[in-house]
């Protein structure tokens, strides 16, 4: 993962956050000169992601604690398997251990359970995508851990995509319309974004293709027969994609329905975290 300003500074306020005024356990009860030896202990089988972030972790606690890496982001981990080695002051390495492990068993987590997704689909030409239900001031480090996975990140927040869902269109005063004024505002504002407007029935996918103006059309809770209808209509015009309601018991029926892209909420907040613990080597 490439470690950003972005990505310090949220590092920086998730340590704040444990830290406080001090790790007074570790204070306490250890000396200031003691140095020690500990492991990433893998407990679950799962997909690792994180690696990089953990690194950065112990940067901003003490740059002089060493980290010997074995397995790196992307490889399919074991129950026992040791990611790294640290080597350091032990006061320093127990202040960084939850936050540590915090980022790493979430993204690792999201990773898991992605990859579980995209081997269901992997005989077929649909692209899984994420959506914004992430954890707030996470959404960096868990779209990272979506595309750890094997799936691809949709828009990253508000600003970088349009999207015209349901209620951007009702209050809009119609489907058509929601589309003409964000066409405006993009060229108003003289900005190149792509659009995407929410279908909720195979009319209005007829009424877009008539009217135009997008360059994606989403089909929200359709059932597989309805989108498979909904992409003969569309024929290849757009792009597509299938949301809503969407699990992995019906996923494999929805990716051969031939549309190109379905967005799976679940990916980052329907997930386990993997379980793994930073073990002292004595």
């Amino acid at each position: 993962m490439k470690i950003t300003e972005q990505v310090k500074k949220l590092i920086a306020l998730t340590l704040q956050e444990d830290i406080g005024n001090g790790d007074h356990s570790s204070l306490s009860c250890i000396p200031a000169e003691a140095q020690g030896n500990m492991k990433l202990l893998i407990k679950q089988d799962g997909v690792l992601a994180g690696v990089d972030v953990a690194r950065e972790v112990l940067r901003q606690v003490d740059d002089s604690i060493r980290m010997d890496v074995r397995m790196n982001d992307g490889a399919e981990v074991r129950k026992g398997d040791i990611v790294f080695t640290l080597h350091g002051s032990s006061r320093n390495m127990l202040t960084a251990e939850r936050t540590l492990l915090n980022f790493m068993q979430r993204m690792s987590g999201i990773a898991t359970t992605t990859r579980e997704y995209v081997n269901l689909v992997k005989d077929t030409n649909v692209t899984l995508l994420d959506t914004r239900k992430t954890t707030p001031n996470m959404r960096i480090f868990e779209k990272y851990a979506v595309t750890v996975g094997g799936a691809q990140n949709h828009r990253f927040g508000l600003f970088d995509m349009m999207m015209l869902k349901d209620n951007h269109i009702d209050f809009a005063g119609g489907i058509e319309k929601a589309i003409d004024l964000a066409n405006k505002y993009l060229k108003d504002n003289n900005l190149h974004l792509n659009i995407e407007v929410e279908t909720r029935s195979l009319d209005d996918v007829r009424r877009v293709l008539e009217h135009g103006g997008v360059q994606r059309i989403m089909f929200d809770n359709f059932t597989p027969d309805q989108i498979r209808e909904g992409v003969k209509m569309v024929d290849h015009r757009v792009e597509t994609e299938a949301s809503g309601g969407i699990v992995r018991e019906t996923l494999h029926d929805y990716a051969v329905t031939g549309v190109d892209f379905i967005s799976i909420g679940a990916f980052t907040h329907h997930i386990n975290s993997l379980d793994m613990s930073l073990k002292s080597l004595v």
